[in-house]
């Protein structure tokens, strides 16, 4: 798998911690991986968007990348929830259901961007990027074999 420059807290230069949020345990582990790869660190999982309020909670990540179909409670209505408590949560959608009608949900109730399934690393590591702006920054292409 290809190698990102690392993407870190700007503020304290620690790495980005993400909480995957999916009902698959397959695509927790696929994006677990892809985040590593960016240096980042798994902060939680959760297989459900019941358990993800939960996990947002005890783990205060920096991201959460989130599935939108899942049992018990669905990613949209789990993103509304953690950003009416965290307005600050940065959240990304990651679902094979891209219909423009769930985009455009998961945008209005909080979440910062959607991402395609299936999943490709270098569109997930430019929107990370976007998402974070300010608070994050890429180590220069010289120091990313470090």
């Amino acid at each position: 798998m290809e190698q990102f420059a690392p993407v870190k807290r700007s503020k304290d230069g620690q790495p980005i911690r993400y909480l995957v949020v999916d009902d698959s345990v397959f695509a927790r582990k696929n994006l677990a991986r892809i985040i590593e790869t960016f240096g980042g660190q798994l902060a939680g999982e959760a297989g459900d968007g019941l358990t993800a309020i939960t996990e947002y909670e005890r783990t205060h990540p920096d991201i959460v990348l989130m599935d939108i179909t899942m049992p018990q409670m669905e990613g949209i209505e789990a993103a509304e929830k953690i950003v009416q408590k965290h307005p600050e949560a940065r959240i990304v959608m990651v679902s094979s259901v891209g219909y423009q009608e769930n985009i455009v949900a998961a945008l209005q109730r909080g979440a910062r961007h959607f991402v395609q399934k299936p999943v490709k690393p270098e569109v997930l590591y430019e929107v990370i990027k976007y998402v974070l702006g300010e608070e994050a920054t890429a180590a220069s292409a010289a120091g990313a074999g470090a």
